[in-house]
């Protein structure tokens, strides 16, 4: 509102005069204030004179290399480049830029930003050379500060990694506007995705694995880790369970103390970590390339804001859009813009909702047809907005390499059509990755240390070991769910002995858990499983409040609801329902609470598991975080140290999942990878009738390292 604002700027800047004299620093930044009010109007012609009286303030008090100098000269340019008078605007953000350099130093955050400048400016003024050469010296100067992400707390790092969101747009948008006629642009942003997509999850993950790796030989490592482990489970258990007679002051107290020791205790986890990390230099485009199979191609999805650079400063950025980059192994990258996000996003939901349906419709009746044809033109239309723009760059590639971002993460591009009818999952094997950098990850496996291990037929009435009989639903789990953990009450039953057997007769060394044997402590008590697979339920809860009521009571929720506390991390609204799940408000045996959150798989020991297959419910959901992946089960996995997840999008029919793992698992034996392997197994199902619908064979989506089992 800038009419309320203008008079109190005007006051101030009286005031300040008037107390403190027209010459002083204050006084420099109440014109200042009052300067960028009047150019975010486009009244340039009454911010001008303000931004240069202030600057001949600082100059005259502070001298003419101080920062704060800079700040001012920055102002001024901005004005003038939003006017179009680059002409004087291009001394100014070089001086900014030579007192910064000079008073700050080279690599400071400062100097990113004058350099950023000056690259939009070129671009701007269409020198196209000079805009790449200070965007990539921008982008190198940041590369530099990103290595700050290595020592704080997992919060902190998702904090700052989005201060540099602006500058990745930026490249981004260059490219799409100047690859074709200059194909450094094109590998500029490029890199620069890859240097930052998903960042934040290498980050936490290497540091986790690190201080694992050191538990043995440093009595230090090992204390701080059992701490942090120690602190997740008491936080999964103190919001597993209603709130019963504490009060709402006490339960909120509680987790808000937990809350701050976690991300302390996982800040001081990325400072020792990172004593014994090995210096690596910024990844290279030619690096990842050479990772790339023959027949393969990388699309690496990014959503991003289009910058402008003609525009006046306020109008600079667009509505958020979707692009992709394709890298194939002998040649370089091309850059494509899919459009505007929230149409695309419009899309994804319809699909994803057309495909839910499916479960309650009854095969063969008016309402199952309808359904079939709305899911194959949703598929189509998705298609188009997604994969046609994308497919001339493909060329003869048959597997396709795709890190998705925004929305996209949630979607199964196999079951897309394309324009000749065909499901793409009959045109290309599919691998997901968080970023094309995982290609790198991939090299340095760790040996599994024990055999597989199958964990179905959860008794989640158990309290102690008891036997387990199971009835007959025949879906795995539900949608996501309204409420939280202390809220869901129970979960059903799953016959799934089945799927074990089926398993066990591929893997005979495998260690089954069923029953009330299917617990929480069993599946922590794991160390590098060659496999793990989970047959349960799999819970995601969006809404991030839990209600607290302010009486004393009985904890059944009846009470009216006061205080509230904010789940905002979806690691503690993500997770798995095990042995007695629905008895967690009682007693149990060893303090099993039944309840394994994302935030405590986090914790596990799966360095060296080559496979994790959560054979459940939704487990591949959580919160979406454009640039950074989905905030659930797989990041947990990952975090854990499993080279490779599958993972499911919605309640999955128990059925035909049964069906679907028992021929996964022996494609796995035969020798295919682990993500063709599925895929086999898919498409043999997409030719099998009663299952040809995409709702049963398409809910599995495969991710991380493709190659097949080592052993």
């Amino acid at each position: 509102n800038y009419q309320q604002a203008e008079p109190l700027y005007q006051r101030s800047l009286a005031i300040r005069e008037k107390v403190l004299g027209k010459e002083h620093p204050d006084v420099a930044q109440s014109l200042n204030n009052l300067a960028e009010l009047y150019r975010d109007e486009g009244n340039y012609q009454q911010a001008e004179p303000l931004y240069q009286r202030s600057l001949a303030i600082l100059e005259k008090v502070l001298g003419k290399e101080h920062p704060s100098v800079a700040q001012s000269l920055n102002n001024l340019a901005t004005l003038y480049q939003g006017k179009g008078n680059y002409q004087q605007a291009e001394p100014l953000f070089q001086r900014s830029l030579a007192i910064r350099e000079k008073a700050l130093g080279k690599e400071h955050p400062l100097v990113a930003t004058s350099l950023s400048n000056l690259a939009i400016l070129y671009e701007a003024k269409g020198d196209i050379s000079r805009a790449a050469d200070f965007s990539r010296r921008t982008l190198e100067v940041e590369d530099h500060n990103l290595n700050l992400l290595n020592v704080l707390s997992e919060q902190r790092k998702q904090n700052y990694i989005r201060t540099f969101t602006g500058t990745t747009d930026a490249t981004i948008s260059l490219s799409l506007r100047e690859a074709n006629h200059n194909p450094d642009v094109g590998k500029l942003a490029l890199t620069t995705v890859l240097r930052r997509k998903g960042r934040v999850l290498d980050a936490v993950a290497l540091s986790v694995q690190i201080l694992q790796s050191q538990l043995a030989q440093n009595p230090a490592a090992q204390k701080l880790f059992d701490e942090w482990l120690k602190v997740l489970n008491q936080q999964s258990a103190l919001i597993s369970k209603p709130q019963g007679k504490q009060t709402a002051d006490a339960y909120k107290t509680r987790f808000e103390q937990l809350e701050t020791k976690r991300q302390r205790l996982e800040g001081e986890i990325s400072i020792l970590s990172a004593e014994f990390r090995t210096q690596t230099q910024p990844i290279q485009l030619e690096t990842i390339r050479a990772k790339i199979p023959i027949d393969a191609a990388l699309v690496e999805i990014v959503q991003y804001q289009p910058l402008d650079t003609k525009a006046k400063p306020a109008q600079q950025w667009g509505k958020p859009h979707y692009a992709a980059s394709v890298l194939r192994s002998n040649s370089e990258p091309k850059w494509v813009d899919l459009g505007d996000a929230e149409t695309i996003n419009f899309s994804i939901a319809s699909f994803r909702k057309a495909l839910i349906a499916r479960s309650s419709l009854t095969p063969g009746s008016g309402q199952e047809k309808a359904n079939v044809q709305l899911v194959q033109q949703l598929a189509r239309t998705l298609d188009q907005q997604v994969m046609s723009p994308i497919r001339p760059f493909l060329g003869n590639a048959r597997q396709l390499l795709i890190s998705p971002d925004g929305e996209l993460s949630l979607v199964p591009f196999e079951a897309l059509k394309d324009e000749q009818g065909k499901y793409l999952i009959q045109r290309y094997a599919f691998s997901y990755l968080t970023s094309g950098r995982d290609l790198l990850r991939f090299e340095s496996v760790t040996q599994s240390r024990g055999n597989p291990v199958v964990l179905a037929n959860v008794n989640y009435d158990s309290a102690t070991i008891t036997a387990l009989k199971p009835n007959s639903s025949h879906l795995r789990g539900s949608e996501q769910r309204p409420g939280n953990w202390a809220t869901t009450t129970c979960c059903s039953s799953l016959d799934n002995q089945t799927e074990a057997n089926a398993i066990k007769n591929v893997l005979p060394n495998a260690q089954i858990l069923l029953g009330a044997s299917a617990t929480k402590t069993a599946v922590q008590q794991l160390h590098g499983p060659a496999i793990l697979h989970l047959a349960t339920h799999g819970l995601f809860f969006p809404n991030q409040e839990i209600s607290l009521h302010e009486s004393l009571g009985d904890g059944n929720g009846k009470q009216p609801p006061g205080k509230f506390i904010k789940l905002e991390n979806p690691l503690l609204r993500a997770g798995l329902a095990l042995a007695g799940f629905n008895k967690r408000k009682e007693k149990i045996e060893g303090g099993d609470d039944g309840v394994l959150t994302a935030m405590e798989i986090a914790g596990l020991d799966l360095r060296g598991t080559q496979l994790v297959v959560l054979s459940a419910c939704e487990t591949g959901l959580g919160d979406v975080k454009v640039g950074d992946g989905v905030y659930g089960l797989r990041r947990a996995l990952v975090i854990a140290g499993s080279q490779s997840q599958v993972l499911s999008l919605w309640s999955v029919d128990n059925q035909a999942t049964t069906a679907l793992m028992s021929k996964y698992y022996q494609n796995l034996k035969a020798g295919k990878g682990r993500h063709e392997a599925l895929q086999a197994a898919q498409r043999e199902m997409l030719n099998t009738p009663n299952y040809q619908h995409p709702y049963f064979w398409a809910g599995f989506v495969p991710s991380g390292d493709w190659t097949p089992l080592h052993n």
